[in-house]
């Protein structure tokens, strides 16, 4: 098992930026491709971001593509994404997760985090 639990949620205005963080527990975290989804209200959770195990490769939707940055420090357990130029459409529960596929582009989580708000205001 592993647990998972994100910080970095919140308030921002358009064109404002946030970092969330994903701090994870239980098992070799370097052993997980780890990734972002988030689901706005009404819609289906989506695919925003994932990183390989060693962190030399990421994939992005193209949603955010240029302006989130997903990065992990394995020495610290921990999985964040930097999200700058913020859009009202950004707005949605971001959740964390891991997957133990080598797949990083086409992610299939094993597991997931409870969630944290982000709400970009116009």
């Amino acid at each position: 098992q592993v647990q998972l639990v994100e910080s970095g949620g919140g308030l921002v205005q358009t064109g404002g930026s946030l970092r969330l963080s994903c701090a994870a527990s239980g098992r070799t975290f370097s052993n997980y491709v780890m990734g972002w989804f988030r689901q706005a209200p009404g819609k289906e959770r989506e695919f925003v971001a994932a990183i390989s195990r060693s962190g030399g490769y990421s994939s992005y939707a193209d949603s955010v593509k240029g302006r989130f940055t997903i990065s992990r420090g394995n020495a610290k357990n921990t999985v964040y994404v930097q999200m700058n130029s913020l859009k009202p459409e950004d707005t949605a529960v971001y959740y964390c997760a891991a997957a133990e596929s080598l797949q990083v582009k086409l992610m299939v989580p094993d597991y997931w985090g409870q969630g944290t708000q982000v709400t970009v205001s116009s």
